[in-house]
């Protein structure tokens, strides 16, 4: 059992004030009960949230829509400064949000610490977007008319949010949304609801957001449903499955809303010949077990020359060997659980299916409980589970190649394209390899799961629909373009 009477949670967020609530122009009952919040290590109850019914969620976008109108016409710098306060308020209460993050998503103490850190990071960069310039002059083939391009509000975005980075990838799409002068409705998942939902209220609450602007709606698939076909919210922005983002994709297209879909991966790790072993074993490693897999960017193919791979296979293996698992409130360990047992059961199938296809397991391939051992399968070939699929547990799977076409051929034999990596010491043959992959993102002498608020993330294929996260791309993801034209006096005209 965590030893949870030593861990202060009252600061920020204490279960009195959520139990069995919702976040929507205050703290309120909601209309379709309550779920349990649970310590994913041991089982236990932290509480209960509230689920949002389709009537909580229309009159959470009615309050939404009124509050965006008045913050539509706050400056942008200002806005701005609501987002850089709630920075510094991560920073401070980094501590009790990490341990909240532990709790609720399984993940060891130091990744925790570093979503913390990230958020800060992200949240900061997005109030920057306040202070961009909000239009242009452009050209005009009139003589007499002014034209101009001003970036405007989408108006009330929905937010749907994944359970296995929770804080940091709803703040990358929340905090640009706000500070650009939407409204938010965000859903977080019904897994992890306090660090990816209820912080966010009172971090906003106290950084002086105006009431109505953000609202917190917990649930399952039904409240989500109810956020993507509310007919006042205008955008919706999802992070999760592909099987899911193809429903809400569909449902959102047809009524034309924009959406922006972030989806799974089934990521190449590519080991060229001549690489330094150790080091791309340790990255490799690093790629496929950090949070036990549950990263859309996990390695989960290595694909390595055949000339190498029984030594990258078995420096691999040590690197697996000496990871320990169990619950990180109890000590140093480097997994923690799998987030549920459904999760975990598909992980065995997954396993299951490459061995008895011919596959053969070097390390790990068992669990107890949620807790599930880094494990090693060589042999892996297209037509195996761990090749062809998502995995989202610690599995790394070694197929072999020959020459750098059969590499890409490999790399490419997936209608997935999230991310991908190459090691090796010619970086001018990792960069033709590299222009070939089917990816929205390639590192190069790097493995797959690497985030930052810079660069575009997003996915191609059935990754994702093109809308990436970044600085880069965040007014051209929660703006729009509106054309103003101005003529001294009123145009002439033969009729």
């Amino acid at each position: 059992m965590s030893n949870l009477s030593t861990v202060d949670l009252v600061t920020l967020a204490p279960a009195s004030l959520w139990d069995g609530k919702i976040y929507s122009t205050g703290w309120k009952q909601p209309g379709n009960g309550t779920i349990d919040v649970t310590d994913k290590s041991t089982g236990e109850s932290i509480g209960s949230i509230g689920v949002a019914s389709t009537e909580d969620v229309e009159a959470a976008a009615i309050d939404a829509r009124e509050a965006q109108a008045a913050w539509a016409l706050v400056p942008g710098p200002l806005r701005g400064d609501i987002m850089r306060e709630f920075s510094r308020l991560v920073v401070e209460h980094a501590d009790e949000i990490a341990t909240q993050i532990v709790r609720e998503t399984g993940s060891i103490r130091p990744k925790a610490e570093w979503e913390v850190f990230m958020t800060a990071r992200e949240s900061l960069e997005a109030a920057n977007l306040g202070s961009e310039p909000v239009g242009i002059q452009v050209a005009s083939a009139e003589v007499g008319r002014r034209s101009f391009a001003k970036r405007v509000p989408i108006g009330t975005v929905g937010i749907i949010t994944p359970w296995n980075s929770p804080f940091l990838l709803g703040t990358r799409a929340i905090a640009p949304a706000l500070v650009a002068g939407n409204a938010v409705l965000l859903k977080p998942d019904p897994q992890t609801p306090v660090c990816g939902g209820v912080i966010f209220a009172r971090l906003l609450e106290e950084a002086g957001l105006p009431a109505g602007l953000f609202h917190v709606l917990p649930g399952a698939v039904a409240t989500g449903e109810a956020v993507v076909a509310e007919p006042l919210v205008d955008m919706v922005s999802f992070t999760g499955s592909t099987r899911a983002g193809r429903q809400i994709g569909a449902v959102a297209g047809g009524l034309l809303k924009r959406v922006s879909l972030e989806l799974g991966g089934n990521n190449p790790y590519i080991v060229l010949e001549g690489v330094d072993i150790e080091a791309a074993a340790s990255a490799g490693a690093w790629g496929s077990f950090f949070h036990q897999g549950q990263i859309c960017l996990t390695a989960g193919r290595h694909l390595v020359h055949e000339s190498i791979a029984e030594e990258y296979t078995e420096a691999l293996v040590r690197h697996a060997k000496n990871l320990v698992v169990g619950d990180p409130f109890l000590g140093q360990v480097h997994l923690g659980p799998i987030v549920n047992e459904k999760q975990a059961a598909n992980v065995d199938r997954i396993v299951a299916d490459t061995i008895a296809k011919g596959a053969r397991i070097r390390v790990g391939g068992g669990r107890e409980g949620l807790f599930y051992q880094p494990t090693v399968i060589s042999g892996v070939e297209p037509g195996m589970a761990v090749f062809d699929e998502e995995i989202f547990g610690p599995i790394a799977g070694i197929t072999t190649f020959s020459t750098d076409e059969e590499a890409v051929a490999l790399a490419n034999e997936t209608s997935y394209g999230l991310s991908a990596a190459v090691v090796g010491p010619d970086l001018a043959q990792a960069q033709r390899i590299a222009d070939k992959l089917h990816s929205g993102i390639v590192h190069i002498n790097d493995q797959p799961v690497l985030h930052e608020v810079y660069g575009p993330i997003g996915g191609v294929g059935v990754s994702g629909n093109g809308f990436n996260h970044s600085t880069l791309t965040n007014a051209d993801q929660f703006t729009e373009w509106k054309w103003v034209t101005v003529r001294d006096e009123i145009a002439q005209y033969p009729f």
